[in-house]
C-alpha cells in the first residue's frame, strides 16, 4: 500500500469527513541519468550566466517574470508568499454538478480517498448520497503548496478525488482547423461508411484496462534485465519517508448538520435546496466545450511569458 500524502477531511456544508488521501496513479518512469560516454560519470548541470559564461551561485539567483519583451518583473520569497493559498487539509465541497457534465478533457490526475479515524459513517454517507443523485463534488484542494481544482466522484465503493485542469489551461479547439464539412465533400461514400462501422462492431467489446501494457517498457525493462545478469549493476541506497500523522477529526451529530446546511444553503443561493425535486437544473453552458479563455492583462506591447 502506498504511503499517504495527507490526513485531513471533506468539508461539505457544516459536515467533516475525515479523510486519508493516497495517490491512485502508479506511474512506471524508467528513471535514466545522462552519463558521459567516456568515463560513465554522471553529467552535472551548470546556473550559467548567458552574457558572462560564469556559475551563477544559489544566492544571486532571482525570479523574474517577463511582461514584456527583454523587460522582467522580479519576484521575491515574500511576493509568492503574499499571493500564496492558506495551506489546508480540508477538501471543501463548492458545488455539486452532474457527474456526466463533466467534460473528459479536464480530468488531469485521480487520488483515493479512504476514511480516517471515525470517519467511516460520513463517508458512506457522503458516497451513497453521490451515487444516488449521480453528482460530483467540486472543490479547491491544497496538494503540495499548490492550489487545485478538483472532482469528488464515486468508483465501486470508493471515493475518488480526480484533479480538474483549470478552464484556462485547456486550448480553444478554434486554434485548430479541423474537418468540418459534410461527408461528400471529403468523397465519403455510405457504404464507406457502413462497412467502417460493421469494421468497429467486429472489434467491439467490454472495457478490460488490465489487458493492455506498454509493450515498448517491458520489452525495454527485458533487455535491462539481461544486461543486469551480466553485472552491469550499481545498487542504489533508499531514503525513508516519513508516515504522516493522524488527525482525530470525528463527526458529530451528522443529522442537525446536515439540516444546518440545507437551511444555509436555501438563504444563500435563494433556493428550496430542502426540495430536491426542486431542484435546479444543470445549464446547457456545464455541457459545453471549452471556450478560448480571454486575455487577462495582457500589455499593449506585447504578450507576457513566463521566464525560462
Amino acid at each position: 500500500m502506498p504511503r499517504p500524502i495527507w490526513n485531513g477531511s471533506i468539508s461539505f456544508g457544516l459536515v467533516n469527513v475525515p479523510v486519508v488521501l493516497y495517490p491512485a496513479e502508479n506511474r512506471k518512469e524508467m528513471p535514466f541519468r545522462m552519463l558521459d560516454g567516456r568515463n560513465l560519470a554522471p553529467i552535472k548541470y551548470e546556473r550559467k550566466n548567458e552574457k558572462t559564461g560564469e556559475e551563477v551561485p544559489w544566492g544571486d539567483i532571482v525570479k523574474g517574470y517577463e511582461y514584456r519583451d527583454g523587460e522582467y518583473v522580479l519576484l521575491s520569497d515574500e511576493d509568492f508568499k503574499r499571493a500564496a493559498v492558506e495551506s489546508s487539509r480540508t477538501i471543501e465541497i463548492e458545488d455539486f454538478v452532474d457527474a456526466g457534465s463533466i467534460e473528459y478533457v479536464y480530468f488531469d490526475k485521480p487520488y483515493y480517498l479512504v476514511p480516517g479515524k471515525k470517519g467511516e459513517k460520513g463517508y458512506v454517507l457522503l458516497r451513497e448520497t453521490l451515487r444516488r443523485t449521480k453528482k460530483a463534488g467540486i472543490a479547491k484542494v491544497v496538494i503540495r503548496t499548490r492550489q487545485y481544482l478538483a472532482a469528488l466522484l464515486v468508483e465501486g465503493d470508493a471515493l475518488v478525488l480526480n484533479l480538474l485542469r483549470f478552464h484556462d489551461e485547456l486550448r480553444d479547439v478554434s486554434d485548430y482547423d479541423f474537418p468540418g464539412r459534410k461527408l461528400e465533400d471529403y468523397k465519403i461514400s455510405p457504404k464507406e461508411i457502413e462497412m467502417a462501422q460493421r469494421l468497429v462492431a467486429s472489434m467491439s467489446g467490454p472495457w478490460e484496462p488490465a489487458k493492455y501494457h506498454d509493450d515498448y517498457r517491458d520489452a525495454l525493462m527485458q533487455w535491462i534485465e539481461e544486461k543486469a545478469e551480466k553485472g552491469e549493476t550499481q545498487p542504489l541506497a533508499e531514503a525513508g519517508v516519513a508516515e504522516p500523522k493522524e488527525t482525530d477529526t470525528g463527526v458529530i451529530n451528522i443529522m442537525d448538520l446536515l439540516k444546518k446546511s440545507v437551511e444555509n444553503t436555501a438563504k444563500t443561493r435563494g433556493t428550496a435546496a430542502s426540495k430536491p425535486a426542486k431542484a435546479a437544473k444543470t445549464t446547457k453552458s456545464a455541457a459545453k466545450p471549452a471556450t478560448k479563455p480571454a486575455a487577462k492583462g495582457r500589455a499593449k506591447s506585447g504578450k507576457r511569458k513566463r521566464a525560462s
